[in-house]
């Protein structure tokens, strides 16, 4: 969406506050031994004492109030009864909602307790490559030219990306023009970001695969090859300059 006065601004401030501190909250929360759906309760009662509406769930009837993915799951994990935290997992929280009209979006990955299985390094580089490529937008650039910039930090890392997961416009609905933030460079998007617009910009940093395919349970997405993903995910408002980071209460960048 286009920001075109203040009331939106402060709308989209305070859906993205929603959605920053139910995502560090639920960071802060889980601990091994939790399951899932225990952690997926707790952010659902955090958003709806907020007064947001769960954004998977209000779009898409996803069967969850936030996305909850586990070692080798990339994205749109379901949380359940049946998926026990435990001790050195890679783990990734999606926390996306409404409030009074307005649609923010973020999420991030971590490594629950101690790094047992040395997954670190892969989250560091999905953080480091995210905060990099957002502070290369701004009005008039290029978005393949920001995917060419996530591809080549992830390659100069040792790692790949996955093509068909992007970031994508958000502010009216979950999903808006821009549809496609690629995290490669895409040869044939000549769309451009345009100041004062908000978008979700989002990493996903690969050890071997390239494309997610969906499970059977219709919603998990995993890799082609294999292996492990991080993802960083940032709300931002595209200015003439340095973006404005809505979703900055998060804290994935500490």
């Amino acid at each position: 969406m286009s920001i075109t006065n203040p009331t939106d601004l402060a709308g989209m401030q305070k859906i993205s506050d929603a959605v920053a501190s139910t995502l560090k909250e639920m960071r802060n929360y889980v601990k091994p031994g939790m399951t899932s759906k225990q952690l997926d309760d707790f952010g659902g009662q955090l958003l709806n004492d907020l007064g947001a509406k769960s954004a998977p769930r209000l779009t898409y009837g996803f069967p969850g109030w936030t996305c909850i993915s586990i070692n080798n799951e990339i994205a749109h994990g379901i949380p359940n009864d049946k998926k026990i935290f435990k001790e050195g997992d890679l783990v990734n929280i999606d926390v996306s909602a409404e409030l009074d009209g307005y649609w923010s979006d973020n999420g991030g990955s971590f490594v629950l307790g101690e790094d047992v299985h040395q997954y670190q390094k892969l989250v560091d580089a999905s953080k480091h490559i995210l905060k990099k490529a957002i502070h290369q937008i701004k009005g008039g650039v290029r978005i393949a030219e920001i995917g060419r910039l996530i591809e080549l930090e992830a390659k100069k890392s040792g790692y790949t990306v996955i093509k068909n997961l992007t970031g994508h416009g958000v502010g009216r609905s979950l999903h808006e023009e821009p549809h496609e933030i690629a995290n490669f460079y895409d040869r044939y998007n000549f769309d451009r970001f345009r100041k004062n617009t908000t978008v979700a910009v989002e990493t996903f940093i690969s050890t071997k695969s390239t494309i997610a395919n969906t499970e059977k349970d219709g919603w998990t997405l995993t890799g082609n090859r294999g292996g492990f993903v991080a993802q960083h995910e940032h709300t931002i408002m595209v200015t003439d300059g340095i973006p404005v980071i809505l979703t900055a209460k998060n804290e994935i960048w500490n």
